[in-house]
């Protein structure tokens, strides 16, 4: 794909220099994408393809208004930045406001440490899919339907912009998702895993264990008792950390969701409390190896860590070049589109609560009777409230895991929930299972990651008391 690309520097050069002068700001990203996607379901082959795309975006802004154009035909490109500029001028009215990020040419990628997929064939790719779908199949008489998908890209962008950035940028992502359901009489209960990496395709390839607990997670959850529904102190997993900071705290830390809404800026605002003096989460693209992480935004620019609670107070948010221009704040390189198709919009990349220094044997010390909920196979935002699926789940009785429950449903208030954080495990666990989505733009690949918590007065849905 490098020759490719690379031979329209020059060109997008010399276009942005030709056309900069109509706007405030403008840019052109071209992207090349190449992958594969598999999907097995039952005993049916529903997709199996290889794909190669090619396509790029224009942005514009003019005194505040932005214009925007995709194609997949290269040789469209200048009437697309015509058509941008056109739609920038037409709507602004105001300012343009943009936070400085200095101009940088660079080619990167962001490094493989295993096997490249590219390098794998479809049918050894089409062999391991068949393989877990097997293992799904066979675990149990009572597994009535279960799926296997693969998926693996590869994309190398090229940015450039009206200040001087020229970017070039590559790198390869991977995902397998498992589902297994079981059914016995009117009884149906699924079992979910997914896993995600940017190092190789060694990390997809022996996950046989993993595949088996997802169907042996349906097959138990059969004969299980529903969760008597209550307000409980709660232990939850890694996972379920990493899923809670993402969606109930990271997306209203996008200041895209803030700076429009007065009254959300104002619950977000600077120095508030919102948890323990123990409480630390971050989010960020520098870190490297995980599914989040990159060098360079899709503005051009640098990726950062950006620290958003500190001792429990609220001392940062998530930027575009636009959202810190008019905050007047720094940018903070989240700026991220899923691909040419959509312009870039403000986005989590890896985000995670710091690990604290409570053993985690020691959070159940103390419940008289709680829930211990580990994993997730679902859940949803909106706002401030919360619910999510835990994907396994026992009592806590006395200070001890007692007897397993099944369809436990974890809900409420965000900003109640952190400060209700009691204690802050020692351990810790990246998810890179995670596809992110938002203004239309679903399965962007991120990360998230923490310890275990523990946690009081949490709503606990199940069978009525």
């Amino acid at each position: 794909m490098r020759d490719a690309i690379t031979e329209y520097k020059s060109l997008l050069t010399d276009l942005i220099d030709r056309y900069k002068h109509r706007v405030d700001f403008l840019t052109i990203r071209l992207e090349e994408a190449e992958g594969t996607n598999i999907v097995l379901r039952g005993d049916k082959v529903e997709t199996i393809s290889e794909a190669i795309a090619i396509g790029g975006q224009v942005r514009a802004c003019y005194k505040g208004g932005w214009g925007f154009a995709s194609f997949n035909q290269l040789s469209s490109l200048k009437e697309r930045l015509e058509e941008a500029i056109t739609a920038a001028r037409l709507v602004g009215d105001e300012e343009t406001i943009l936070a400085e990020v200095a101009p940088v040419q660079i080619t990167c990628q962001l490094p493989l440490t295993g096997r490249d997929p590219r390098l794998v064939s479809l049918t050894q790719k089409k062999e391991l899919c068949d393989r877990y779908n097997e293992i799904l199949k066979s675990y149990n008489s009572q597994i009535a339907t279960c799926s296997v998908r693969y998926g693996d890209s590869s994309q190398r962008i090229l940015l450039a912009t009206s200040d001087g950035t020229l970017i070039e940028q590559s790198w390869t992502d991977l995902e397998m998702r498992f589902s297994a359901t079981a059914r016995q009489g009117d009884s149906v209960q699924t079992g979910r895993e997914t896993v995600g990496s940017r190092k190789g395709y060694e990390d997809v390839m022996n996950l046989d264990q993993q595949v088996q607990e997802a169907a042996g997670r349906a097959v138990s959850a059969l004969t299980l008792p529903t969760v008597k529904g209550n307000t409980y102190p709660i232990v939850i997993d890694p996972i379920l950390t990493g899923l809670f900071v993402h969606e109930a705290f990271g997306h209203l830390s996008e200041a895209d969701m803030l700076y429009e809404n007065p009254d959300l800026l104002e619950v977000m605002s600077m120095g508030k409390r919102f948890g323990p003096d123990n409480l630390q989460i971050f989010d960020g693209a520098y870190p490297t190896g995980h599914r989040g992480s990159y060098l360079y935004d899709d503005e051009g620019t640098p990726a950062t860590t950006t620290r958003l609670i500190q001792d429990g107070v609220l001392v940062g948010r998530l930027h575009s070049r636009e959202t810190a221009g008019k905050l007047g704040e720094e940018a903070t390189g989240n700026a991220r589109c899923l691909n040419y198709h959509y312009p870039p919009i403000v986005r989590m990349t890896n985000t995670w609560i710091e690990r604290g220094d409570t053993p985690v044997a020691d959070l159940f010390g103390g419940i008289k009777e709680g829930v211990y909920a580990r994993n997730w196979i679902g859940g949803m935002t909106n706002g401030e409230m919360f619910t999510f699926t835990a994907g396994e789940a026992w009592m806590i009785r006395n200070g001890k895991i007692a007897e397993p429950v099944r369809d436990v449903t974890l809900s409420g208030n965000v900003f109640k929930t952190l400060a209700n954080i009691e204690a802050i495990g020692d351990d810790f666990y990246w998810d890179e299972s995670g596809g992110c989505g938002k203004g239309g733009q679903s399965g962007l690949a991120v990360g998230c990651g923490g310890p275990s918590l523990r946690i009081r007065d949490v709503i606990v849905g199940g069978e009525a008391v």
